[in-house]
This record gives C-alpha cells, structure tokens and sequence, in this order.
C-alpha cells in the first residue's frame, strides 16, 4: 500500500508524524519503507536519526536515482544504522524500517519522461517488497505531487492501493489551504483527473491529518484566564465550522496529533521510553499516533463519506 504524505504550507509536522507512523507500523510487525520525496528539503533522516548514514549515501539518493544519475537509490536500515539509543535494540517481532534518503544537493524537477518511467518501477518494485510504504512529498502543489498522479495513474500501477494523507495545522490558514490543496482548481483531485485518474475514487483515498491541535480541556492550558479559555472554545468551533464547509470536516479527518513539546521543539520519533521512562512527551500524544497508525489500513476508515 502507498500512502501519500502532502501539506499545502511548511511546518506541518508532515513528515516528522509521517516518520512516527512509519515507527509504529513497523514496530507492530510490518515492514515499512519511508521515500524523502521532499526534493527542496529532505529532512527525514534528521527524525529517524540516521544522519551519518544518509551522508554516506549522498548522491545516490531518490533525487539522484530518479534524474538517472544512480543505478538504485540507496536505503537505509533504520534499526540497524541509527544514532538513536532506544531504536539500536531491534524490538522483538518488529518488521523492517528502512529509509530511502533525499539528496541534499537535490532539487525539483519535472515529472515526465525517464524520471516518470523511473517513479513507476521504483514504486511497484517497493510495493512487491514492503506492506506499506509512505512517500514524504514537497510542500505545495510541488512536482513530487505531480510525479506521483502522474505515476499511480499509469495502467501498470492502478492495481496498487494508494491513499493520501494531507496534513495541516489547526489555524484558519492551514484549514484552508488544506482543503484548497486537495480539493481546489489547481488540487490533488482536479491534477490527478488532468493525468487520468477517476475524480471520486481519488477524492476518497485522501484524508486530513490536523497536526499540533491544542486542547483546551488538558492541563497544559488549565492556568489560562477565564475569557482565554472561552476563546479557545469558541475558536475551536469556528474552525470545526470551517472545516466542514471546506470539504475538511469530521468525516473526513483520519486523526489528530495533540500539540507536543517533542513534536513541536525536537521534531523525533517518540518512543515508548520518552512516554514512560523520561516523560517528556505526552501518553495522549503516544496513543494518537498509535491510533492514527492503525488506521492507515482500516479500510472502514476510508469508507466513502
């Protein structure tokens, strides 16, 4: 299964959450590989802490496998290469957690021709050998957005599962910008039916992913005013109102990630032993990212809304 990680802004937590789903699907078991498809700003090896390997293998990144410049991309066994103290012990029954780094001389480019040709294989010969993979693209109407339509549209790919998660934070402007990237004239849905695809079907496979939510009943914001703590209410539901009337609502929101200290400042996986050992990050957060994971697969949470 493919699934598609887009933001319309920066800032997100796209691929920051994109990789701890990516940690928790293999920890129960799958096997899982994670494309940096963020050609301007590959980043994600910073998260998996994977940093001296990803040097290694400059140059031979999926930038440069993809303008033909590398005969494969390198990948990198994220239990067996990382500098992260927890993750150095393979947990016992977890799958395979493997990288494919981003070239950080790399940069966008169209997605036509060989390039296109290269993306296809590439995906296919991945989904042959992992039970999910999750491809990080570019921020915006980008050409990594492009390239993958462009490629699940083709004849030889349509048999592959693929769905999009598009993430944003939980502000007006990013609700809005969110809704208008999957949905607006120059959107996933209107670009992917311009390359073949079925306008419904793709409209189905996307969900919405509100990152960094603050709550307003959690102790963090117990110690605000009366009349702060009124206003976030009333935001909240204002928001929740624009939502719905952009296409954003409920029904079609796979999960919420609380807003978190380790997500928001360190930008890292977070492990059992940040919940439990040393705490500094949140149970709520632990359990959503668990539940959001979870529902990647649940085809009932991908029903037509």
């Amino acid at each position: 299964m493919l699934i598609f990680a887009a933001s319309d802004k920066g800032g997100t937590g796209r691929s920051v959450t994109g990789a701890n789903l990516a940690y928790r699907r293999a920890l129960a078991g799958d096997h899982v590989c994670y494309l940096d498809f963020d050609f301007g700003s590959p980043t994600a090896a910073a998260v998996f802490d994977v940093l001296d390997a990803r040097a290694a293998a400059e140059d031979r990144g999926l930038h440069a496998y993809l303008a033909g410049e590398a005969g494969e991309p390198a990948r990198i066994d994220v239990w067996a290469d990382t500098e992260h103290p927890v993750l150095r012990h393979l947990p016992s029954g977890a799958g395979r957690l493997e990288l494919f780094p981003g070239d950080l001389s790399g940069g966008e480019f169209a997605a036509t021709g060989e390039n296109l040709h290269r993306c296809v294989d590439l995906l296919l010969r991945l989904d042959g050998e992992y039970d999910l993979i999750l491809v990080d693209l570019s921020a915006g109407r980008s050409y990594a957005v492009d390239m993958v339509l462009a490629a699940t549209a083709r004849p030889e790919t349509r048999a592959v599962v693929s769905r999009w998660l598009v993430f944003h934070r939980w502000t007006r402007q990013h609700v809005t910008a969110a809704a208008h990237l999957a949905f607006g004239r120059r959107g996933i849905v209107a670009g992917g039916v311009a390359r073949g695809h079925d306008g419904d079907a793709l409209r189905a496979g996307i969900r919405f992913v509100r990152s960094g939510v603050p709550d307003p009943e959690s102790p963090l914001w117990s110690q605000v005013t009366p009349t702060q703590s009124a206003w976030m209410r009333r935001t909240d539901e204002d928001l929740q109102q624009l939502a719905s009337v952009l296409g954003a609502g409920h029904s079609t929101v796979l999960g919420t990630v609380p807003l978190d200290p380790v997500l928001q400042w360190r930008e890292q996986l977070i492990t059992d032993e940040d919940v439990v050992g040393s705490q500094i990050a949140n149970q709520e957060t632990w359990e959503a990212l668990g539940e959001l994971a979870r529902r990647l697969t649940d085809d009932k949470c991908w029903e037509q809304a």
